[in-house]
């Protein structure tokens, strides 16, 4: 199931965003979507009926004119945005997750989500949290680890939550979208590298993401995080000159209409810039592959309630869009 986007005004900030979209029973084709909710079929404007978004990243010095050109063209549209289904912007070979990077947050995981056998009072572990993320910041040391593109799915897509998800949470999080080739690329530099950015919520199944078998290795995060549908993403890409300052912008996410994320980008550690910096350090960043900048305060975790058959989480960031996403138990849907 999905559900159509209700543009009732612009979707999104600037003159234009990338989305990949679909006619009912037709193929996935990379598209512009103007300010006012108006589609353009990137293959035709293009003359290449193979083009994907992540192709157009990957000439995005050379693309972006053609594409600021198109929006402003009155006469290039070819239908209103509601006639399509709004799949995840973009085909990433590459996925880089972060962790602890919004200050709250860090200090809500350490009380509700310990270790096995940590049975240390709050008041030591919301210390230690704030100690850790102090040093962090001073050694210039983000949480980066590696993401499944085959988690990714679409914004309005339903998400099946696994018989063996026993805590599935959500995560909403700022995501940048690389569009050039970023290898050890100083700070100062590394905005020059994202084409634009994107909404994910990383969903994470509390109960596995520490190996209780063998606690000594730590987190699992393959289990834990890149289940089919767990990285709902979109519903577009917002190029990054339509974003002056990705360090303050608002992320809310509700569940069942009731809100439980409402945070600033102001409260990370990291900023993106640092973000990318760092993990092009060791890994070749390559044009579509997601640098997601981690979650804030407000996870289930933190409220004692978490995700179950029926939810309906509803996921915005300011200037980005919004982004609706249903959840259906595994054994519903057999």
């Amino acid at each position: 199931m999905f559900v159509k986007p209700e543009p009732a005004s612009a979707p999104f900030a600037g003159p234009f965003a990338l989305a990949t979209l679909s006619a009912p029973d037709g193929p996935r084709f990379p598209a512009l979507v103007t300010a006012d909710a108006q589609v353009v079929d990137l293959r035709l404007a293009f003359e290449n009926a193979q083009l994907t978004v992540r192709g157009l990243l990957e000439e995005w010095p050379s693309v972006l004119p053609r594409l600021r050109a198109l929006a402003e063209d009155g006469t290039a549209g070819h239908g209103p945005l509601s006639e399509f289904r709004v799949h995840a912007p973009v085909e990433p070979r590459q996925v880089f997750q972060s962790g602890a990077n919004y200050r709250q947050h860090v200090i809500d995981l350490h009380v509700a989500h310990r270790a096995p056998g940590d049975d240390r009072p709050q008041e030591e572990r919301r210390a230690e949290a704030a100690e850790l993320m102090d040093r962090r910041a001073a050694q210039d040391l983000p949480y980066v680890f590696i993401g499944l593109p085959s988690a990714v799915t679409g914004p309005y897509d339903d998400v099946v939550l696994p018989a063996w998800a026993e805590k599935p949470d959500w995560e909403l999080e700022l995501a940048a979208v690389i569009g050039r080739p970023a290898h050890r690329v100083p700070v100062g530099d590394a905005l020059s590298h994202v084409a634009g950015y994107t909404i994910a919520n990383d969903l994470t199944d509390r109960a596995t993401v520490f190996r209780r078998d063998m606690p000594q290795i730590g987190t699992d995060w393959l289990r834990s995080k890149n289940a089919p549908g767990f990285t709902p993403l979109g519903p577009w890409i917002v190029p990054a000159d339509s974003v002056p300052d990705p360090g303050d912008l608002r992320l809310l996410l509700k569940l069942n209409g009731e809100t439980m994320q409402d945070e600033s980008t102001k409260d990370m550690i990291f900023d993106v810039a640092r973000m990318v910096s760092y993990a092009s350090q060791t890994a070749q960043l390559l044009p579509g592959d997601l640098v997601l900048t981690g979650s804030p305060a407000g996870n289930g975790m933190h409220w004692g309630r978490l995700l179950r058959d029926g939810d309906v989480m509803e996921g915005s960031i300011a200037g980005l869009g919004a982004q609706r996403t249903r959840c259906v138990a595994e054994d519903a849907t057999s």
